[in-house]
């Protein structure tokens, strides 16, 4: 039997306009089998981003709601449709069960504070009980197990001193956290050059065979989806 952790559902999501309401993501249905990768691919502006934004519940507000369809996730062997959630009951979902790398990390960082700050935030969040030489050690664990040297400078620095490749791991850093069982990544290699992609492909490889969650790769290179998936979603126009 397949042991699937998130169900996708006849999923339409759309958007109020001055001109209207546009569906963008429009039915669409899908399994992600626990430990496993699914690469979500399809041109610019078919409804990739739309359709994570969705799982996540992150859709710009007002103009963006789910019209139709269930997000089923695996909460300890029961089936919750985390689409009809209140905003009270994801914080328990969001960073925790499902996490997500964004497509930038230049504007998914903060620019004004430091990386140390950015961390602990998710620390704090989920982990209140921790104290703040715990956070600190955590953070500095994290950023080792991501690759980045000198992870006590780094701490201190702000995202402008580092490189996209390392601000990219301090976004993988920021949602591996809480060891989610879910990982959304946002075409999270897309800035960077070809050495530095390979790195992080290879990375995040690593880190799932280690936390064993599963991850929703969204992209629109099928070099990266044969190196990485074990299924494929296509999308276009919405569907």
């Amino acid at each position: 039997m397949v042991d699937c952790v998130l169900e996708v559902n006849n999923l339409k999501t759309s958007f109020q306009t001055d001109s209207g309401e546009v569906t963008a993501v429009d039915g669409i249905s899908f399994k992600l089998e626990r430990g496993k990768t699914l690469g979500l691919v399809g041109e610019s502006g078919c409804g990739k981003s739309v359709t994570s934004l969705s799982v996540m519940r992150l859709l710009p507000k007002p103009a963006g709601r789910i019209s139709d369809g269930k997000v089923l996730l695996d909460i300890e062997g029961e089936k919750v449709d985390i689409s009809r959630l209140a905003p009270s009951e994801l914080k328990n979902v969001r960073g925790k069960r499902i996490a997500m790398i964004f497509q930038e990390p230049m504007t998914a960082l903060n620019p004004v504070q430091r990386i140390g700050k950015q961390l602990a935030e998710t620390f704090e969040l989920h982990f209140p009980e921790y104290d703040r030489e715990r956070v600190r050690k955590e953070c500095i664990q994290l950023l080792e197990k991501v690759g980045i040297s000198s992870p006590e400078q780094r701490l201190d620095e702000y995202p402008h001193q580092l490189s996209g490749g390392m601000r990219q791991r301090v976004m993988i850093a920021i949602a591996l956290a809480c060891k989610p069982d879910i990982l959304i990544a946002d075409e999270p290699t897309t800035a960077l050059d070809v050495t530095v992609q390979a790195q992080i492909l290879s990375l995040m490889k690593k880190l799932q065979q280690e936390i064993g969650m599963s991850i929703i790769f969204i992209t629109h290179d099928l070099g990266v989806v044969a190196e990485i998936c074990d299924d494929i979603v296509v999308m276009y126009a919405g569907r």
